[in-house]
């Protein structure tokens, strides 16, 4: 399977797949969370339903922020935050030099046609980046398998994190990454755009007032789990760290040009297409962990289930499921599938007294009363600053974002378990509480559950 192409070809691609990451966002009020109760997974620091005070961040009027990783999502992401007054981007750094020098001009030149000055420092190392005192927090948009062990080396450090979704790769890692903020008493933002989306917020509101009643069946649409790697050996491009890339991955994979596409500043030239080590087993999730994190959040948020999860995933073609089917202890049914009125990557509820279909796009429902109209515009989806306004308020209140740590690895843990389910082929059960299979000790030692770094890594 050869996912890339060109970028225009891959844009024109994804956009028949709806895979559009243009919309319109702005700030609501519904959905900051405050504060939460934390689940068993994270040890001491969450029985009682009792959390730790977070203590007060050194820093004055200007909040100083990190980048690690600096592909195209992160450019995105910086450039969401180069518009909140009262914070500045000093630092920067990546295992492919040539990304470090491209976020330093292209970041640079969003402050400047702002009329803000701008000296962004490259680090060699996150670890190096993470050890300066005058930085307060990073963002972190590195390939998946990466998140946990640099978000809680940051937050050992005493830096607030913002960290691209999916989570973690692992189930393990996001129950450590847990842990690691609540002991630590730090700030942590999962990037969730979805959850700062008025339209999404007030479809999540319509459910939880019970306004389709009670709620008998969810269609999510995200795309398919991840496939094994097949994709040819190519030359590594000159200034990328491969091995570095690879990190704690226990499995060599050798490079090709799709899974860190190569780029060239003199002439310029951005990546060929969004880095396809998403789509792989060996590296990444599939659209399962990537749109998955976004959709299933929306649903599991909108029914009560942060923090938890599904009690069984049943994969496609198994047990009568025609759709790969997630299950929860309230009786509510997710399927992944289709949404029959956007066809696009989205949300659908359905309840005894009507549904609503939401995307980033659109928002559909069966009675007036429930509607929601989106304001137009052309403002980029990923570059929109309410989600990242959240973070900055949160580290300065010292109070949960509003999708903290609990619910990044809920949800993670959804799409993994997912992932697991397809893989294995049978219906698996899971004890959301407890946060182990039920009845199934061999499938707790699945690579997806917990593996082993490669020699010389930690986590953390």
């Amino acid at each position: 399977m050869h996912l890339c192409t060109d970028y225009e070809t891959t844009t024109k691609i994804n956009k028949a797949m709806a895979l559009d990451r243009r919309g319109f966002l702005k700030t609501s009020a519904l959905g900051l969370a405050g504060t939460i109760v934390l689940g068993s997974c994270v040890g001491n620091a969450g029985k009682g339903g009792k959390k730790p005070q977070l203590k007060t961040n050194p820093f004055g009027d200007v909040i100083n922020v990190g980048a690690i990783g600096l592909g195209r999502q992160s450019l995105h992401v910086s450039r969401g935050f180069t518009k909140i007054k009262n914070v500045k981007i000093v630092g920067c750094t990546d295992v492919y030099k040539d990304k470090c020098t491209r976020y330093v001009n292209e970041i640079g030149e969003s402050y400047r046609k702002q009329g803000i000055e701008s000296d962004i420092k490259i680090y060699d190392s996150y670890e190096s980046l993470i050890a300066d005192p005058d930085i307060h927090a990073v963002i972190i948009a590195t390939p998946d398998h990466w998140h946990a062990a640099i978000a809680i080396a940051a937050l050992n450090a005493g830096k607030d994190v913002y960290l691209e979704k999916p989570l973690t790769f692992t189930i393990y890692e996001g129950q450590e990454l847990v842990k690691a903020v609540r002991n630590n008493n730090r700030i942590l933002q999962v990037g969730s755009q979805q959850r700062s989306d008025p339209a999404f917020q007030h479809a999540v509101k319509m459910v939880q007032e019970g306004k389709l009643g009670k709620i008998l069946k969810i269609k999510a649409k995200f795309g398919a789990p991840p496939t094994p790697y097949d994709l040819p050996r190519t030359r590594i491009p000159e200034g990328l760290d491969w091995d570095k890339w690879l990190g704690p991955l226990p499995l060599y994979v050798h490079y090709n040009d799709d899974l860190n596409p190569p780029i060239s500043l003199e002439p310029k030239k951005n990546e060929h297409c969004w880095g396809a080590w998403r789509w792989y087993r060996e590296t990444g999730g599939g659209f399962t962990t990537d749109w998955g994190a976004h959709m299933i959040d929306i649903a599991q948020w909108a029914i009560g289930m942060d923090g938890r999860g599904p009690v069984k995933v049943i994969p496609a073609g198994v047990d009568g499921a025609e759709y790969l089917t997630w299950v929860y202890d309230n009786g509510v049914v997710m399927t992944e599938e289709v949404l029959p009125v956007s066809q696009e990557n989205g949300v659908r509820f359905e309840g005894e007294k009507g549904w609503i279909e939401v995307t980033r796009k659109q928002y559909h429902a069966s009675d007036p009363e429930f509607m929601y109209e989106r304001e137009k515009g052309n403002a980029d989806y990923e570059e929109a600053p309410a989600h990242y306004q959240t973070f900055i308020d949160s580290m300065r209140s010292r109070k949960d974002p509003n999708c903290p740590v609990e619910n990044g690895h809920s949800t993670c843990t959804a799409c993994t378990l997912g992932n697991i389910a397809t893989e294995v082929k049978h219906a698996i059960e899971w004890d959301p509480d407890k946060q182990v299979f039920v009845n199934d000790d061999e499938l707790m030692k699945h690579r997806l559950v917990k593996y082993a770094y490669r020699e010389g890594y930690t986590l953390g």
